[in-house]
């Protein structure tokens, strides 16, 4: 079980960044397509990638998106964050075997525990895949909460 510690709104500072990393594999693909109902063949058949302009599977660009929010929920500022709003633009494909990281960065803070964060996505080259920003509602007090284990789902 992993325990996390939430910023509260107070303790957040402009300029503070937190980074969440994580390889994409066939079962995320799996796994997101089958959540989302996404079947696009693009991030599903090989064959008919390979005749699209990147010539190979790629992962859906809302997967990018998901792991911003983890990052989010469980880095910066973490749990008891309330998303209001993101921002998005895709720069480049992502692949299986991608290594993604989220780095995020506080830009302001507003009036009513509201705040905004750059949401930038980088794959193992350091490449930036998705360039985005957030609006949250920061959690207004410290905790630590331990984090669910999930069960094991099996792709059939």
């Amino acid at each position: 079980m992993t325990q996390v510690t939430n910023t509260p709104y107070e303790a957040l500072e402009v300029g503070q960044t937190a980074s969440y990393s994580k390889t994409v594999e066939e079962r995320d693909i799996q796994l997101f397509a089958a959540m989302s109902g996404d079947h696009n063949p693009v991030h599903l058949d090989a064959e008919f990638a390979a005749a699209t302009m990147f010539k190979e599977r790629i992962a859906h660009g809302m997967f990018s998106g998901a792991l911003i929010s983890a990052a989010v929920a469980c880095e910066l500022p973490g749990p008891g964050t309330i998303y209001l709003g993101q921002q998005m633009s895709f720069q480049k494909p992502v692949k299986i075997g991608d290594t993604l990281t989220v780095r995020l960065e506080i830009l302001e803070k507003l009036p009513k525990f509201r705040v905004r964060i750059a949401t930038r996505v980088f794959n193992q080259r350091d490449e930036l895949v998705v360039d985005g920003e957030a609006e949250i509602l920061a959690p207004r007090k410290q905790q630590t909460v331990t984090l669910p284990i999930l069960p094991a789902i099996s792709i059939g």
